[in-house]
C-alpha cells in the first residue's frame, strides 16, 4: 500500500468511528513497526481529543510520532518529530486539538479525518 493509500484508509477509519486519531494513524504505519497493528491501537488509545481535554497536541499527530519513535528505535526521534510536527502544522493550520476544531474561535482548521490523512502523509514526507 502506498503511502496515499494509507492516508486514505486511516482517514477512512477515523470517519467511520472505528478508532481515535492516534490509533488510525498507528493502525495504518503498523507495517513501520515490529508491533501488531492491535498492540498499537491498544497503545494510542489514550491519545485521543488532545489527551482528553482538547488542550494539548492532535492525537492524529502523536501516533505518526511514535511510529517514527519505533522505526527509528529512538535515534533521532525528537528531530524527526519537529520536523512531522512542522509538516503537520503546514498541512492543517495548527497542531492543537482545540485549535484545529477551532473551539473560542468558531472557525475549523482542519476536521479529524483530514488530520487523520495529513499525519500519515506527513510521516512519508519525513520518514522516506
Amino acid at each position: 500500500m502506498t503511502i496515499n493509500e494509507k492516508a486514505e484508509y486511516a482517514a477512512a477509519l477515523k470517519a467511520q468511528g472505528r478508532c481515535n486519531c492516534c490509533q488510525a494513524v498507528t493502525a495504518v504505519l503498523a507495517d513501520e513497526t515490529k508491533l501488531s497493528p492491535e498492540t498499537l491501537m491498544q497503545l494510542a488509545s489514550g491519545f485521543a481529543v488532545g489527551m482528553g481535554t482538547m488542550e494539548n497536541t492532535c492525537g492524529a499527530l502523536i501516533g505518526a510520532a511514535m511510529i517514527a519513535g519505533l522505526k527509528m528505535q529512538g535515534e533521532g526521534t525528537v528531530r524527526c518529530t519537529r520536523q512531522l510536527t512542522e509538516r503537520f502544522k503546514e498541512k492543517c493550520g495548527a497542531i492543537v486539538c482545540k485549535d484545529l476544531k477551532g473551539i473560542g474561535t468558531g472557525k475549523m482548521l482542519c476536521p479529524c479525518d483530514e488530520c487523520v490523512k495529513n499525519a500519515v502523509l506527513a510521516y512519508g514526507e519525513v520518514m522516506r
